[in-house]
């Protein structure tokens, strides 16, 4: 017998964040980035050596770009390296970061569901709640699909949804608002799952009943970032939301 965990038993509905929570696919958006931003920093070398150093999947990633929209995240990390390129240049790193993720999801291996999150989403139904997606990415539709798990969720708002109701990006709550809306359950009685600090900053901002954080580092390095975001809880898999017991 699955059972909720104490902090999902009074919501109605739970919203996941896709990259990272519910697929295994931040590791290939970090790498496209990773490859978009040394070869930027190559062929326009900050004037501080300190500034010049290439892209840290483990550091920049979280703190810059996770989470949020192409554009933001690639306008977030140049600023940190005291770069400030005009719009148009933005716009061509996030659309050439674009075209490396897409080779890499297209060609590459498959990008499965978390097992945890996946008996997650069977207990949340299990239980009457209803679990949406939501992703500033234009591929969490896609991702979702290949991965076997489309037909888990109520909703799902992708980033080809949030440009057409013109949604900001993360920390803005409005993905998640925007997902509760669809659900037609309130914030205040939805529970909002993120691994990146930005989206865990949008659930808190939009009020939502629980924000819960997923910190997957070996280390459990992040737990504290989360925490200081707004994160009511941060746990290493999402099966830890699920408590197990013999049948009566």
């Amino acid at each position: 017998m699955r059972e909720l965990a104490p902090p999902l038993r009074t919501v109605r509905a739970v919203v996941l964040d896709t990259d990272g929570v519910i697929t295994d696919s931040a590791r290939l958006h970090a790498e496209a980035w990773k490859t978009v931003f040394d070869a930027f920093l190559k062929e326009h070398p900050p004037e501080l050596d300190m500034h010049r150093r290439p892209f840290d999947i483990a550091l920049d990633y979280p703190r810059y770009v996770d989470g949020k929209a192409r554009r933001d995240g690639a306008a977030a990390f140049l600023a940190s390296r005291e770069l400030r390129p005009d719009p148009a240049t933005v716009e061509s790193v996030a659309a050439d970061k674009d075209r490396h993720y897409t080779d890499r999801l297209h060609h590459g291996t498959a990008v499965p569901a978390y097992p945890g999150t996946v008996r997650l989403l069977h207990a949340l139904l299990d239980s009457g709640v209803l679990p949406a997606a939501a992703s500033a990415s234009l591929h969490a539709r896609e991702l979702l699909t290949r991965a076997h798990v489309i037909d888990l969720f109520d909703a799902v708002v992708d980033g080809t949804e949030a440009s057409r109701l013109n949604l900001r990006g993360k920390p803005a709550p409005d993905l998640f608002l925007e997902a509760a809306r669809r659900l037609r359950t309130d914030p205040e009685r939805t529970a909002v799952v993120e691994d990146a600090p930005a989206g865990v900053e949008a659930g808190r901002r939009g009020g939502f009943a629980v924000v819960i954080g997923v910190d997957r580092t070996p280390g459990r390095d992040r737990t504290e970032e989360l925490l200081h975001h707004g994160a009511d809880l941060v746990v290493g898999d999402l099966s830890e939301l699920i408590l197990e017991g013999d049948a009566p």
